[in-house]
């Protein structure tokens, strides 16, 4: 990989030391473990953002935020996969909110067999670095997860009010597809 991390105010960091961090968090810190994480990931949104804005220009690119949605969607998929986040598939879910999906997400462990999705670091990074794409506050909630067994970690992201009611219908027992369907 010829990306600068040092450069763009990043760190290499291996998975076993991600996963192995969000284990001993869970287990000290119980359920703040959660914010604690997704705090962490938010406070790095805007390197990562910057990162990607320099990658694109290294590759030739427009700025992220001007780039084509097709071409976004490639090419952030390239730039999570070089940095080592895993192989991203970025798609929508009834035209209302993006979809990022991975069978091999770093921060996910398959082997920690959680009860609810636990890529909380992930979810407050995406939510920075797309809030600073799209111009506008997004939220992030991860709604499949392979540390609890699903084949792929599936982050959806959205405006506020929209992961609102997608998380009050999946508390309610919905599936998160119908609980946005039913916003249409």
């Amino acid at each position: 990989m010829s990306f600068d991390l040092a450069g763009n105010g990043m760190v290499g960091l291996t998975r076993d030391a991600l996963v192995t961090l969000r284990s001993v968090l869970f287990r000290d810190a119980g359920a703040n473990a959660a914010a604690y994480l997704q705090e962490a990931g938010y406070a790095g949104g805007a390197a990562l953002y910057q990162a990607f804005v320099a990658w694109s220009a290294s590759h030739g690119l427009p700025a992220p935020e001007s780039m084509p949605a097709s071409e976004f969607q490639e090419r952030g998929a390239e730039f999570f996969a070089e940095l080592g986040w895993g192989s991203v598939i970025v798609g929508t879910l009834h035209d209302s909110v993006l979809t990022l999906d991975s069978a091999n997400w770093a921060e996910s462990d398959p082997a920690s067999a959680m009860q609810f999705p636990g890529c909380y670091l992930s979810a407050g990074l995406l939510a920075d670095f797309f809030g600073r794409v799209a111009g506008a506050p997004l939220a992030v909630m991860e709604v499949e997860c392979r540390s609890m067994g699903s084949e792929r970690c599936r982050f959806l992201l959205g405006s506020a009010e929209t992961m609102q009611h997608i998380y009050d219908g999946m508390s309610q027992g919905v599936h998160y597809d119908a609980a946005l369907e039913q916003m249409a």
